[in-house]
Order: C-alpha cells, then sequence, then structure tokens
C-alpha cells in the first residue's frame, strides 16, 4: 500500500526538501499527494485529495498548525497528522496535544530516521521525537495534566500497555507484544486513560518517558 503525503509549511526550500525525500522514499511505500503554504490552501486540498498522512508545520502565519488540525478534524478528516517542527520550543505544543496529532519530530531528524517515523505514524503509531520528549512534558504540566504522580488502581497489565504506549505502539503491535488481541489492547489502553485521567495516547506516551517508563533508544 503506497502512503500518499501531503506536506503544509510556509517554507518554499522546507517543502522542497522534504518532496524529494518522500520521492526517494517510494520504494517503501511513500509518495507526495500534494502541498501548501498556508492553513487555507491546506484546508480545500487536503479535502479534494485525501491523502493517508499529512505532515504539517507548527508556526506559520495567519493560521498555525494546531489551527489547520482541529479544522481538518471538525470536518471529519481522520487520517495521521504528524507535527514537524524546528525546534524543542514549548509554545503550541500543549495544544497541540489536545488536538489529537499523532507524531511530533525535528525538521533537522536525519533523513533515513525521519522517513522511518513518518512509515510508523502512517501505521497509526504515536512517534515523539527523543529531543521533544522534555519539552511535551513541561506543556503537559503547563497546561495542568501531567497526570497523577503515581499509579494508583492501575494494574500490572495496564502498566504493561503505559510501557507500549510510551514506545509509541499502536494497538496491533501492543497485542502483538503482549499476546493479546487487538481489542483486548484498546480496551486496556480506554482504562488506563480514564484512570490516569490523561486525554490522548500521546499524553501517556509523554508521562511514560518522562517517569521512566521507556528504556532511551541506542544513538
Amino acid at each position: 500500500m503506497t502512503v500518499r503525503v501531503f506536506i503544509v509549511d510556509d517554507h518554499p526550500l522546507l517543502r522542497r526538501g522534504l518532496a524529494q525525500l518522500i520521492d526517494m522514499a517510494g520504494d517503501r511505500g511513500l509518495a507526495m499527494a500534494g502541498e501548501a503554504s498556508n492553513g487555507a490552501e491546506a484546508l480545500a486540498r487536503i479535502e479534494s485529495l485525501n491523502p493517508e498522512l499529512v505532515v504539517l508545520d507548527l508556526n506559520m502565519p495567519d493560521m498555525n498548525g494546531v489551527e489547520v488540525l482541529q479544522a481538518l478534524r471538525e470536518r471529519g478528516f481522520s487520517a495521521p497528522v504528524v507535527f514537524l517542527t524546528v525546534s524543542d520550543e514549548q509554545t503550541g505544543f500543549s495544544a497541540a496535544l489536545q488536538s489529537g496529532a499523532n507524531g511530533y519530530l525535528l525538521k533537522q531528524s536525519e533523513p533515513d530516521r525521519l522517513v522511518d517515523d513518518l512509515l510508523r505514524v502512517a501505521s497509526g503509531e504515536v512517534v515523539i521525537s527523543p529531543l521533544l520528549t522534555s519539552a511535551l512534558a513541561r506543556a503537559m504540566r503547563s497546561a495542568g495534566c501531567s497526570g497523577p504522580e503515581g499509579l494508583e488502581g492501575v494494574t500490572p497489565r495496564e502498566q504493561d500497555i503505559l510501557g507500549c504506549l510510551g514506545r509509541g505502539l499502536s494497538n496491533k503491535r501492543i497485542a502483538r507484544e503482549l499476546d493479546i488481541t487487538e481489542a483486548t489492547a484498546k480496551v486496556h489502553v480506554r482504562s488506563l486513560l480514564r484512570k490516569m485521567k490523561l486525554r490522548s495516547r500521546v499524553e501517556a506516551a509523554v508521562w511514560a518517558a518522562r517517569h521512566g517508563m521507556v528504556p532511551d533508544e541506542p544513538d
């Protein structure tokens, strides 16, 4: 299956470079669906092209990335959307968390790693650049959504689920790793989020990373 990618960024050079990277990754299942330089153009073109993945800049004039994502979701667009940001700045992250993005990646990522992460997002995983974890954790604290200090009431199996969410795994990958059905994994995820008073899988992933439940990735 080919994943058609739509790029939204106000910098022409970045759009061109990312489009070239996606074209080069054609043998891995990525293809360009289109691009836009601003939010209004993006909304119109995404609605007509219906891509499988949207790569969205966080900071844009007139209409920022969070506003674009919120408008897409309000219009019923359900495909994965990943933010691609230039730094680990905190501004906008808390709103982005609440808007339900599927990933937060850095523009300075290595090309091969970026392709890997885009494919993971397209497959249903939540992917957060390790360098962004601390900024996302700060955003959660400032937004008042840091979750409980402990895991009271969370079962051992749900703690296993939390660790998997911290690694960004999809329900299918969680089911495979824990030897349970995908439906059971989905039930556990919902129960975990309810008990911990977290609003999304991304919040759970950041909580897990911040509390040492995710192993460090090799350099």
